[in-house]
């Protein structure tokens, strides 16, 4: 019986405190949402048309280990705010995908994606690149870190209900309102 059956959603977010000590890094966040399921699902549908509907500022894009070596589970990758600039630009397409590319490979590589399900699986990943962004190796490895723990979660079906219920009011979201 197949692990990931049905449509799946994972959240992550990675933040940690500005190398000079200023507060958090919310320049270089990960915020990773993503959606996997098997082919014929809605995330099937979900992934095809984020690729193949381009629009101004919305982009999605396959994510690659490297040139010509796609992840498998076929990963697509679209960003969550407008592309302002080319460095941006070059953040979502480099650090950012290899982030999230290996994170794909090693969810494979440790079993929480069944390699046999690899080739019948659609995953679609929601990346947060702020335009000040300014530490690459961060965006890299932050959004790895995300992306593995969103889809860990999706698989695990994490948080529960009963998690979420025992702890939303007491929580903290680095962006909620001060």
């Amino acid at each position: 019986m197949a692990i990931i059956d049905r449509v799946l959603v994972g959240e992550a977010l990675v933040v940690d405190q500005r190398p000079d000590g200023s507060g958090l890094d919310l320049q270089n966040v990960a915020h990773i949402d993503l959606i996997i399921g098997p082919r014929g699902s809605a995330a099937e549908d979900a992934f095809v048309r984020t690729l193949t509907d381009q629009k101004t500022g919305v982009n999605g894009l396959l994510a690659v280990v490297a040139p010509n070596l796609m992840t498998k589970p076929a990963t697509v990758m679209f960003n969550k705010v407008t592309i302002k600039n080319g460095r941006q630009a070059v953040q979502m397409f480099g650090p950012a995908q290899r982030g999230v590319a290996l994170a794909v490979m090693d969810a494979v590589a440790e079993g929480t994606i069944p390699e046999a399900e690899a080739d019948d699986i659609f995953i679609c990943v929601g990346v947060f690149i702020d335009s000040k962004a300014d530490i690459d190796e961060r965006i890299q490895d932050w959004n790895y870190s995300a992306t593995l723990q969103a889809l860990r979660n999706a698989v695990k079906r994490e948080p529960k209900v009963s998690t979420v219920l025992a702890q939303y009011k007491a929580s903290a979201h680095p962006f909620q309102a001060k």
